[in-house]
């Protein structure tokens, strides 16, 4: 299977699925004019359309897609999404035929209480819930709840690719270094953004092995990232902690 980042809207990214066959799946359309020109140009026809959560930078484009290539549109049960075809939920396997593929489904509320990601054929088709370096806001959820949803991804294969939603991860990684100012893990993965980003490439995806070393949202109990919350006010509490540096990156600017 071929993962192919799909730049959209300001800083979105489509996920684009295929094989060698020509079939393909979209993952997250927040438009779909960038979907059907990347189509065009690799000569892939569309077979599904997979949707993590409800916001509209993420769904955007799934009318037109399902509408005009007659595909089926997956999503979490959440009346929000009206352009559903068919509702996964928790605990279930999505099989596609073509291409062939299958995912996990996994609840992962937090970001919002009804996202859902897609595991399987290799990657963490995760929209909003885990960026490279940092996570996503607190919509609708709680920071027990975030935190939970980020450690059941945490204990994925280290080899997993890290497919998010969006291209937050030069500024992830500027609150990150703050937090731990002495992790070379951190410097390397920073130093391989610059040089991505200013070639105009993606920084995503990453690796889940990657984000573990790197990433303070998943390092909650390392003694750096909870030396730094204590200094923060955090109690000694795994949650506590979370809480700080999600209110704390909410307020960063830099």
């Amino acid at each position: 299977m071929h993962v192919v980042p799909v730049p959209a809207l300001a800083d979105n990214y489509i996920w684009l699925l295929h094989d060698d066959s020509g079939n393909a799946i979209v993952i997250d359309p927040g438009e779909a004019a960038p979907v059907e020109a990347a189509l065009s140009a690799r000569k892939l026809a569309l077979r599904a359309v997979l949707l993590t959560h409800h916001h509209p930078d993420h769904i955007g484009g799934a009318e037109r897609l399902r509408d005009n290539d007659g595909v089926p549109v997956y999503a979490p049960d959440d009346d929000r999404i009206a352009v559903a075809t068919h509702r996964v939920k928790d605990g279930e396997t999505l099989t596609l035929q073509q291409p062939s593929a299958h995912f996990d489904i996994i609840a992962v509320p937090g970001h919002t209480l009804s996202h859902i990601v897609y595991v399987g054929e290799g990657v963490l088709l995760c929209g909003d819930t885990l960026f490279s370096l940092g996570c996503g806001r607190l919509f609708e959820g709680t920071p027990t709840q975030l935190l939970s949803s980020l450690q059941g991804l945490a204990s994925l294969p280290g080899d997993t690719l890290v497919c998010c939603g969006h291209e937050y991860t030069a500024a992830n990684g500027r609150f990150a270094l703050t937090v731990e100012p002495d992790n070379a893990a951190l410097k390397q993965r920073l130093d391989e953004v610059a040089r991505l980003r200013a070639a105009n490439r993606p920084s995503v995806p990453s690796t889940l092995s990657s984000e573990l070393a790197c990433n303070p949202f998943l390092r909650v109990d390392s003694k750096d990232v909870a030396d730094w919350c204590s200094r923060h006010g955090a109690s000694n509490d795994p949650v506590a902690r979370f809480a700080t540096l999600r209110s704390a990156k909410d307020a960063f600017r830099a």
